[in-house]
């Protein structure tokens, strides 16, 4: 959360993180499901942290230990029954009592919302006429279902109307609700006190806070968010909307940053994707969590990279996949078909095509053939295959690890090495050569008598066939 000694003291965050999701229709939390290769509310958590709040409490149902976990070291309170916003808030009650200053009340299936949105809503709440209430409202391009946000010829907030009440008058107006809102906290327990379910769902809603304060003479007040920051996700479609504007912000960064993306569209980023400067990403490009790529690195088509480094001036793919743990040095070339995992491949090696090489180091400006594995597990633990500097490994060899190939060593094409390899030696396992002179000729000639056989017994069937008909 940052140094204590810079956190804003009147600051208390209040995260509602107990919806069920129904429509998601997933054993798993919905604010648990990734965004950018990361669970949402870890996007919103981490955004309410660059506000440096006193506190930040995350309401929960009782069977969320997963959503628990997540957010820890944050708090957690638990809404035992689910009914209405402001109930979930009632549920946090003790660890908001004897506040002062600010608390913003925050949603953990609204991801999007950027930090800058939350801090001018808590601006709102010290400006003239320094409002109970603030509400963070957006214009949708069709309002729906939304409650209408019902201003005063000040811009002042004097109610939200929900759609299902309001007058056509009020349904024409375009500035709607998005739940979000930052409230005196010294008034928040009055206010939340007086809330009552006298309606259909006989829930308690937030949207009532509105309508106390001013009953109470006090004045609200409206702040304009951006309609896509602003996207709830309660379905899988939602989540998918949500994932292409969270896609489409971390390509503008990255090419804002010095990456050129050749076809943005189509390659995909983790939230904590890094990249150097002229990177040239092709198309078709996955990131999953965890890779950093260094300057002037070229990464070809069709490739994926998880858990990985890419140093300085390297060359990847196409259709290269790197695993969590690949380390790959500067000026190194990972080709077509390479998969690399927990392995670091040094200065200037290469590994060009069809390999695998996991649990392995491939030593500076070593050259690792076509079709080469290391034999890293043997179905109990895995080890080490070590290649050292300079080493060539001829095509399609197995390296049974434990195994050490020493520096500048040459491993015949076809080899099984089980065995270490003396620096400068060269070793090879691939049985002696043997010829027969002429044996293909007369191998052709037998098969193609045999064939020719077979076509003159299958015409004289068809005849004696053709005569008896």
């Amino acid at each position: 959360m940052g140094n204590p000694r810079l956190r804003n003291s009147s600051l208390s965050i209040v995260v509602l993180a107990a919806g069920l999701g129904t429509r998601m229709k997933s054993a798993r939390a919905k604010v648990l499901h990734p965004l950018a290769g990361r669970p949402m509310i870890r996007h919103v958590l981490d955004t309410l942290e660059q506000l440096s709040p006193e506190r930040i409490v995350v309401v929960v149902g009782e069977e969320m230990a997963g959503v628990r976990e997540m957010v820890a070291p944050h708090p957690t309170v638990v809404q035992r029954e689910r009914l209405g916003t402001a109930h979930a808030v009632m549920a946090a009650g003790e660890a908001l009592s004897g506040l002062t200053g600010d608390v913003l009340i925050a949603y953990a299936d609204t991801p999007l919302i950027n930090a800058e949105t939350f801090a001018r809503v808590l601006a709102a709440r010290h400006a003239p006429p320094q409002p109970a209430v603030v509400v963070l409202g957006f214009r949708p391009a069709d309002p729906g279902a939304y409650g209408r946000l019902v201003t005063n010829s000040d811009g002042g907030l004097e109610a939200i109307v929900e759609a299902k009440d309001a007058t056509p008058e009020q349904l024409a107006i375009g500035l709607c609700n998005s739940g979000m809102m930052a409230v005196d906290a010294a008034r928040l327990p009055g206010l939340l006190a007086r809330v009552g379910n006298d309606n259909a769902k006989r829930e308690y809603y937030l949207t009532d806070l509105v309508h106390l304060a001013r009953a109470d003479g006090l004045a609200c007040a409206v702040v304009e968010g951006e309609v896509e920051e602003l996207i709830g996700v309660n379905s899988r479609a939602d989540l998918a909307a949500a994932e292409r504007i969270v896609q489409d912000r971390l390509r503008a960064k990255a090419m804002a940053d010095g990456a050129t993306l050749v076809d943005p569209d189509t390659v995909f980023f983790s939230w904590d994707t890094r990249l150097g400067r002229d990177v040239t990403v092709a198309p078709f490009v996955t990131f999953a969590p965890g890779v950093c790529v260094g300057d002037d690195v070229e990464i070809r088509s069709f490739c994926h990279l998880e858990g990985a480094s890419v140093a300085a001036g390297a060359q990847i793919g196409p259709y290269a996949r790197l695993r969590p743990g690949a380390a790959i040095g500067e000026g190194a070339h990972i080709g077509n078909f390479v998969e690399v995992k927990n392995t670091t491949v040094e200065t200037g090696a290469k590994v060009n095509h069809l390999t695998y090489v996991g649990d392995a180091r491939v030593g500076a400006k070593a050259n690792v053939g076509a079709g080469t594995i290391t034999c890293n597990y043997d179905g109990f633990s895995k080890s080490l295959t070590d290649i050292g500097a300079g080493a060539f490994i001829g095509s399609n060899t197995a390296l049974v690890a434990p195994v050490r190939i020493g520096d500048g060593a040459i491993v015949g094409a076809g080899s099984v090495i089980a065995s270490d390899v003396a620096a400068d030696a060269m070793a090879l396992t691939r049985a002696a050569q043997a010829e027969k002179p002429g044996w293909a000729k007369a191998f052709r000639d037998r098969k193609s008598a045999a064939k020719a056989l077979a076509a003159k017994e299958k015409g004289e069937r068809a005849k004696v066939k053709g005569e008896t008909n």
